[in-house]
């Protein structure tokens, strides 16, 4: 049975990793429990971060938004920080498993569960996050789309804690669309997220071994729908899929290009706003 670590800063987190071998930390736990239960995750020590103060930020410093590692997504759906052009953060945490989950489950711990379905990974990747990171060594800033190595694989060494996640000072706005098999509760066959601030960047989930970051540039928005065409195939071809339980290749190919040509429409000063949930259906 692993030891239970609860430091209450960063100084006593430094000292229990000291005395502890194979540490695993802790926020929301809706992964590692899991995993541990299922015995594919054995370690020494379970460090729950939870009552590190500096894990708790949430607000704005120098006009980028800061979101403490500890912070759930139910806060998240919840704070006025997260409207006008960070509401692409609501748009997929709602989306993400269910009300009892996301009052547990953490935007940091989705992006370090390193999935490449995570539902908060495109939508933190179209807005320019940035990952800051601390250990006994000091801290580091890793931009989020260098952040994945692969399936459930990151840049984090085993002694790093995530501080916060960083979100630039940004205008515009996006959107986030998750096709699922199911309605409710169930992982993204596909996830793609746009946003639009003069320049044009999509992220795909699902759809290979890790993320996928697509940067446009700067696009006038006149020619977002000129150019439609272009750039729904300019964005597939960076999709990557495998056929697998949920969802074939082709299929997750098909939904990719549906989406992307739904988030330009969306983008576009003409066109309504598409609700998440319309993805799911």
């Amino acid at each position: 049975m692993p030891a239970f670590l609860q430091p209450s800063s960063l100084s006593e987190a430094w000292s229990a990793l000291k005395e502890n071998e194979d540490v695993r930390f802790l926020a929301g736990g809706t992964d590692l429990i899991v995993l541990m239960r299922q015995g594919a995750v054995k370690c020494g020590a379970v460090m729950d971060v939870k009552k590190i103060p500096e894990l708790s930020v949430f607000g704005f410093k120098d006009g980028a938004l800061e979101i403490g590692g500890a912070v759930t997504c139910a806060q998240i759906l919840e704070a006025h920080e997260t409207e006008g052009p960070y509401g692409i953060l609501k748009q997929a945490a709602v989306t993400l498993a269910n009300s009892l989950l996301r009052n547990r489950a953490t935007l940091a711990g989705n992006l370090c569960n390193a999935s490449p379905g995570g539902d908060m990974i495109p939508a933190s990747l179209v807005l320019g996050a940035s990952v800051v990171a601390a250990s006994p060594r000091g801290e580091r800033e890793i931009p989020l789309k260098d952040f994945f190595l692969g399936v459930k694989k990151h840049v984090l060494a085993r002694d790093e804690i995530v501080l916060r996640v960083v979100f630039p000072k940004i205008q515009g706005g996006g959107v986030y669309l998750k096709k699922r098999r199911i309605r409710g509760h169930d992982l993204a066959q596909v996830g793609v997220a746009g946003f639009y601030d003069g320049g044009l960047r999509f992220a795909l989930g699902a759809v290979g071994p890790t993320p996928v970051l697509v940067d446009f540039g700067r696009i006038p928005e006149a020619e977002l729908l000129e150019r439609k065409a272009e750039i729904v195939e300019t964005v597939a071809a960076e999709a990557k899929p495998i056929t697998d339980i949920r969802a074939s290749k082709e299929y997750r190919l098909a939904m990719t290009r549906l989406f992307a040509g739904r988030i330009l429409d969306a983008l576009s000063s003409c066109s309504r706003p598409l609700a998440v949930e319309e993805a799911a259906q």
